[in-house]
């Protein structure tokens, strides 16, 4: 009996191919006396996968078709089976994949065990999560080559959700004296769980609050410079545990919130000079606009995280062209463009779950912008003058 049905999957899902090609107008007709006949692309195998769960057709279209009509037609084989389909091939034989789990259905779960173990396989140093794709695999990239973020989209659409779970996420893989974190939380309402946790440095709620964060930040730029230059290496990376700087992530959520050109230029000259010193950047944003990504701005960023986008022109503002389609209740669909454009899923993380996690990393003696400390006086005054000192613009 199981071959039977087996089989009948097959002729069904066959048929279901028949009738796309045929809406598709990739078939051929011609008359034989008064009978009319109707000529298919060939099919090859259709090949249905339970463990990875998907359904993959294997066809040749009709000589004299362009194939440039499969791609042209791809909507027609997405309104038969899904939108959650890959076709590829190149002159005369395609692969259709349909995948028969969708990104649509229900949240996809944290899971750091997942996490770790790719971080570990990969050997990845600043692991930043992204989602899973409609295959299940979780994208993680490494900060190391890709070392600025921004992260856009409607509220609602996820955007929190994946800030806890790259925050959380680091936090738990990193001991303190390993990471400092630098937040910027300017609708005061995203980052106030962090306070307390051991690794993070400083949580600011105003614009004139980051401004003596980044001069500070300017002269760990300074300072691991001469450090590379001392021991002749390009990297943090390649300096002995002993000798190697925590590494720092700069997060700003609500990043138009930012008016000040001071503040503009000192952070974009971190987010320039970072990657080699260990200091990377994610800004998060509802709405990209030219005003706000400059051309500078979009200089810095290697990766975006587009989330559903307003319209088009905010999605190819953010460089994410498609966001702009991802349906409202699909909350945590994202593209990542990173070496090319790709769909996922972001884990959800919601604020209870964060603070569950933080708990674990909390200090009773942890102090609001402890970079200040031993400052003496004006606690900005050793930070002026050194950067200052060393020609770095103010």
């Amino acid at each position: 009996m199981g071959r039977i049905k087996e089989f009948m999957n097959r002729q069904n899902a066959k048929t279901e191919l028949k009738k796309a090609f045929k809406n598709a107008g990739l078939i051929q007709k011609y008359k034989n006396g008064t009978k009319e006949i109707t000529i298919y692309p060939k099919i090859h195998e259709v090949k249905i996968d339970k463990e990875n769960k998907t359904l993959r057709y294997t066809f040749s279209i009709l000589n004299g078709t362009d194939p440039k009509e499969i791609k042209k037609k791809e909507y027609v084989f997405k309104q038969h089976f899904s939108k959650d389909i890959e076709i590829d091939g190149d002159l005369k034989r395609f692969v259709l994949t349909v995948h028969t789990t969708s990104l649509n259905n229900g949240n996809v779960p944290y899971n750091l065990a997942e996490i770790s173990s790719i971080v570990n396989q990969k050997k990845f140093a600043i692991p930043i999560v992204a989602g899973k794709d409609n295959k299940g695999a979780l994208h993680v990239y490494d900060a190391t080559n890709n070392p600025n973020l921004l992260i856009f989209g409607e509220p609602g659409s996820g955007k929190s959700s994946i800030l806890h779970v790259i925050l959380s996420t680091l936090i738990q893989l990193y001991k303190a004296n390993e990471l400092q974190l630098y937040l910027a939380d300017f609708k005061m309402s995203e980052f106030n769980v962090y306070e307390g946790v051991e690794h993070v440095k400083s949580v600011s709620y105003l614009t004139k609050d980051l401004s003596p964060a980044l001069l500070h930040l300017k002269t760990e730029l300074i300072k691991r410079g001469n450090v590379l230059k001392n021991h002749k290496v390009r990297h943090i990376n390649k300096l002995s545990k002993e000798t190697k700087p925590p590494y720092i992530v700069l997060v700003i959520d609500e990043f138009v919130m930012i008016k000040d050109d001071l503040i503009m230029s000192n952070l974009l000259q971190i987010a320039s000079l970072g990657r080699a010193y260990g200091i990377y950047l994610i800004l998060s944003m509802q709405r990209p606009s030219h005003s706000i990504l400059s051309t500078d701005v979009r200089g810095v960023l290697s990766v975006r995280m587009g989330f559903k986008t307003v319209d088009l022109r905010n999605a190819m503002i953010g460089e994410t062209p498609g966001s702009e389609k991802i349906n409202k209740t699909d909350s945590g669909k994202f593209l990542l463009n990173l070496e090319g454009l790709v769909e996922l899923k972001a884990p959800y993380l919601n604020e209870d779950d964060t603070e569950r996690i933080l708990e674990n990393f909390k200090s009773e003696n942890w102090k609001n912008h402890s970079f200040k400390e031993g400052g003496g006086g004006n606690p900005y005054q050793k930070v002026e003058e050194e950067v200052k000192s060393q020609n770095i613009f103010l």
